[in-house]
């Protein structure tokens, strides 16, 4: 994948139907989704519990564009090779889900996928100085990672911005994860997040059977967002 820093939306299949996860996928991309972002939890890192190695493998076939998988467990290190293995194109993962950050990074690396590192709402940039130049993206958390539809946490606003002239212009993404909507996309995107995960804001309203209540959820996160991205 080329990169650049066009705004991409990455809707999360936390909010889709979970019986229905093929179909869902396939229209959240025809609908106008850049990015397909999973959210796998195991209710000790986070309180939730969500998908493991064999639900990856399954939505493997569906994806045609970039599946983007966010990592919320914790020891994180041993499942790296079966996340890789089930089809992600992309591995996130938090610095506190293992005592070595850089070691993670590296693991990640090593099975041929891009690499992600994560800030939770009240981790510092600092955490991740020393390994940016082993990441392909890094995903700020503006809602406590856990749960779908929470509030958009405003101090993370100026971490982004700090974390865009931190990163300076090595290829790296900016990914914003919790409360994106079309009034926060704008925020965001004007500190310099050019991708955009949002979960119950593109699913909201909509079905398989009324797909195109996803597309228009999209365009208005994406062209919100776009009206403020820096040139």
């Amino acid at each position: 994948m080329t990169f650049d820093r066009r705004i991409k939306i990455a809707p999360s299949i936390l909010s889709a139907d979970f019986a229905d996860f093929g179909r869902e996928i396939r229209a959240i991309e025809d609908q106008g989704a850049d990015w397909v972002h999973v959210d796998v939890m195991d209710g000790h890192f986070v309180p939730n519990l969500t998908f493991g190695p064999q639900a990856v493998r399954a939505f493997r076939p569906h994806v045609t564009t970039f599946m983007d998988v966010h990592l919320m467990i914790a020891p994180v290190d041993p499942y790296i090779e079966a996340y890789a293995e089930a089809g992600a194109d992309l591995i996130t993962a938090h610095v506190e889900s293992g005592p070595h950050i850089h070691r993670t990074l590296q693991a990640i690396r090593a099975t041929g996928k891009k690499a992600g590192v994560s800030l939770n709402p009240g981790t510092p940039l600092e955490a991740i100085e020393y390994v940016l130049d082993l990441t392909d993206l890094v995903l700020v958390m503006s809602v406590n990672p856990g749960f779908g539809g929470q509030k958009f946490i405003h101090s993370q606003i100026d971490k982004i911005a700090r974390l865009r002239g931190m990163i300076g212009d090595r290829p790296i993404h900016i990914q914003v994860d919790g409360g994106v909507d079309p009034k926060t996309a704008p925020l965001v995107a004007r500190a310099g997040a050019d991708v955009l995960v949002a979960g119950s804001a593109v699913f909201r309203g909509g079905s398989v059977a009324e797909a195109e209540v996803y597309g228009r959820n999209i365009r208005a996160i994406r062209e919100a967002a776009e009206a403020h991205r820096p040139e």
